[in-house]
C-alpha cells in the first residue's frame, strides 16, 4: 500500500453563514461558508455536554453557484470533500499563519423550503456532485418505478452479483 493515501471528509452540519460567492479573474465562481457540526458527549461527572466544531468551507465553479442560489444561514447540508491547509506569512508580524478549509466535490442539500435547505419539497433533499461530468443538478425526485402487473417475484438470478 506504498504511495497511496486518502484524503476523503463528510460532514453534515448547518450553515453558520449564508454562502459568500466570488469569482478569479478567470471567471470561475468560488464560495465560502463557515459549517457547524454538533457533538454530543457525557463528562467525567455524566452530564451532557454540546460541543460546536465549525468548519470553513469551500466550493468551486457550478458547486459553488448552486450553493449561492440554495444553501442559506442555518440550512442542513451533507458535505463531501477533502482538507486543505494553507499557510503564509502575516505581513505585519511576520509569523507563519495557518487555514485549514474543506474543498466540497459533493454536496446534498437536506430540508425542505422554510428550513434554510432549499429546495421545493417539505423535507426533501436534493444532491449534487462534481465529480460527475454534464451534472445539471436535476431537483426532481426519480419516479418510483414498479413491477408490472402479475410480474414475477426476484429471484437469485435476477440479482447481478
Amino acid at each position: 500500500m506504498s504511495g497511496k493515501s486518502v484524503n476523503k471528509v463528510i460532514l453534515v452540519g448547518n450553515l453558520g453563514k449564508d454562502p459568500e460567492i466570488k469569482y478569479t479573474p478567470q471567471g470561475k465562481a468560488v464560495a465560502k461558508f463557515s459549517l457547524a457540526t454538533n457533538e454530543r458527549y457525557k463528562d467525567k461527572d455524566g452530564n451532557w455536554q454540546d460541543r460546536t466544531e465549525w468548519h470553513n468551507i469551500v466550493l468551486w465553479e457550478r458547486l459553488a453557484e448552486i450553493a449561492g442560489e440554495y444553501l442559506k444561514k442555518g440550512g442542513k447540508v451533507y458535505i463531501e470533500g477533502r482538507i486543505r491547509t494553507d499557510s503564509w506569512d502575516d505581513k505585519q508580524t511576520g509569523q507563519k499563519k495557518y487555514m485549514t478549509n474543506i474543498i466540497g466535490s459533493d454536496i446534498v442539500l437536506l430540508g425542505g423550503r422554510g428550513e434554510g435547505g432549499g429546495g421545493d419539497r417539505p423535507g426533501g433533499s436534493h444532491g449534487v456532485s462534481t465529480s460527475a461530468p454534464g451534472n445539471n443538478f436535476d431537483q426532481s425526485a426519480p419516479e418510483p418505478q414498479h413491477a408490472p402487473a402479475g410480474g414475477s417475484p426476484i429471484t437469485d438470478e435476477d440479482i447481478p452479483f
